[in-house]
């Protein structure tokens, strides 16, 4: 006979079922979660325009400052002629020019090989080399242009002698240069850069009495 005082076993507990869910909250869920992405998306969106917008901002600040490429300038110093001796102009003269090409920008200013020519009323008499080279940032480069001059095509044009009497004889000088600019190999800018000048070349001492130089630049 069993033990009265014997405890039973108690009874197995039934598994809690979980409410279901119904289409609505469901939807909701969804929702939440649709909204919760979204929001991540425009916070993304949002940094990488401001990104963005900081970027261009800071390029056009180089543009108008660092990265903008400046005109170089061209200016002639000064000029010396060796063999002159007036009134009778039969040998060859040289004419030495000293040119600067001054370069204000934060990136060289390389040039090609050009010439320079120096005329008499028109007719061209010299003609001078002008070797390629380089314009280092923020740098002036000296050159020395010389010119060879042929006496005959001087003596021989018929505003020679009334040169002679107003103590002075007219010459003009035409300079081109053409180089260009690169910044960090982004900005690149061909510039062109001419030079016209008229001189008065003293008959006496064969100094340079007057000196006119006009300058421009075509990119």
């Amino acid at each position: 006979m069993a033990n009265d005082g014997q405890e039973k076993p108690l009874a197995p507990k039934r598994a809690i079922q979980p409410f279901p869910i119904t289409v609505d909250e469901e939807l909701s869920i969804e929702l939440r979660k649709q909204r919760k992405g979204f929001r991540k998306c425009t916070i993304c969106c949002g940094i990488i325009t401001a990104i963005l917008l900081i970027f261009a901002v800071i390029m056009l600040i180089l543009g108008f400052t660092v990265l903008h490429v400046k005109n170089p300038k061209i200016n002639m110093n000064s000029v010396s002629i060796m063999g002159f001796d007036p009134p009778n102009v039969t040998t060859n003269l040289t004419v030495v020019a000293d040119v600067s090409v001054k370069n204000t920008n934060v990136a060289a200013f390389k040039f090609e090989k050009s010439n320079s020519s120096l005329l008499y009323h028109g007719t061209v008499v010299g003609l001078g080399d002008i070797p390629r080279g380089v314009a280092k940032a923020r740098r002036t480069l000296r050159l020395n242009v010389t010119f060879d001059i042929t006496a005959a095509k001087i003596g021989g044009k018929q505003e020679f002698q009334s040169d002679l009497g107003t103590g002075k004889l007219p010459f003009q000088s035409y300079t081109k240069i053409n180089g260009r600019v690169k910044i960090l190999n982004i900005i690149k800018r061909k510039v062109t850069v001419t030079m016209n000048c008229s001189i008065a070349v003293n008959v006496t001492n064969g100094a340079i009495v007057d000196q006119d130089c006009k300058k421009r630049v075509l990119i």
